[in-house]
């Protein structure tokens, strides 16, 4: 079993992210948040990067969300902030890359996985992918605003709701109906397609890319507001620690949430 990480490679001026950790369907440790966080600022800094592609590893998952096993040790409102903020930083940089950004699903992408492929320009699915975010069902846990405006504006209103609100996973071709998917495409025809799709975003100027993306960011991202107070109840709760065991009990009911 290897051990949990961030691959990084480029082919030409195209960069790659893998997340790698199959036998966790690539759910992601802290050190693949930071991962993810030094993989985008690398590509920010490199100008001769004109494309980027994120990819899970394995073929059964994009990334499946966090590894919680941490949330066991939270033993306040506080921790669920710090981890909020921590996220919130590592996915500002995935949101502040000046190239075109791809994000590739294959399998499932819930939870920190729908949240990335969210901050992506153009996401690609295979015919069997699924998106989600069914916090409330699992751990009892709540997005801070940057996660629920970026998940929010990409998926629209009216899906984050049956996510959030109702548990629903939502399969791809749904997904390609809403506008959420650029394209639905077989595994074996995913390379090709990949290195068509990144080959015509290479091609464009890329200080219009810079200046379309940044103000497009700032248009949907730019002011949000302070909800501290709200994710630290959440983070704080009863139901919240009730949610962590319940799921790595591994059980298939319900936690009995009680509302505080």
């Amino acid at each position: 079993m290897s051990s949990p990480r961030i691959d990084f490679d480029r082919q030409g001026d195209v960069a790659f992210v893998r997340f790698n950790n199959p036998e966790a369907h690539n759910a992601l440790t802290t050190d693949m948040w930071l991962g993810l966080r030094d993989a985008a600022l690398r590509i920010a800094e490199d100008s001769s990067i004109r494309a980027a592609v994120f990819r899970g590893v394995g073929g059964k998952a994009f990334v499946s969300g966090t590894d919680i096993s941490g949330f066991t040790k939270f033993t306040s409102g506080t921790d669920g902030l710090d981890y909020e903020h921590r996220i919130d930083e590592c996915m500002a940089a995935v949101d502040a890359i000046p190239v075109t950004t791809f994000a590739v699903v294959d399998g499932w992408a819930v939870g920190g996985g729908l949240n990335i492929a969210s901050a992506c320009d153009f996401r690609l699915a295979t015919p069997g992918a699924r998106f989600g975010s069914p916090i409330g069902r699992t751990l009892g846990n709540c997005l801070s605003a940057l996660s629920m405006a970026r998940i929010g504006g990409a998926v629209g209103v009216g899906i984050a709701k049956r996510m959030v609100l109702l548990g629903e996973i939502i399969t791809a071709q749904e997904m390609l109906d809403k506008g959420f998917l650029l394209k639905i495409v077989e595994p074996g025809a995913m390379d090709a397609e990949i290195a068509a799709l990144t080959a015509r975003a290479a091609e464009n100027a890329p200080l219009t890319t810079r200046a379309s993306k940044e103000t497009i960011r700032l248009l949907a991202l730019g002011t949000l507001p302070d909800i501290e107070a709200i994710v630290a109840e959440v983070y704080g709760s009863a139901d919240f620690r009730r949610g962590v065991e319940t799921f790595l009990a591994k059980t298939k009911a319900l936690p009995n949430w009680t509302g505080s």
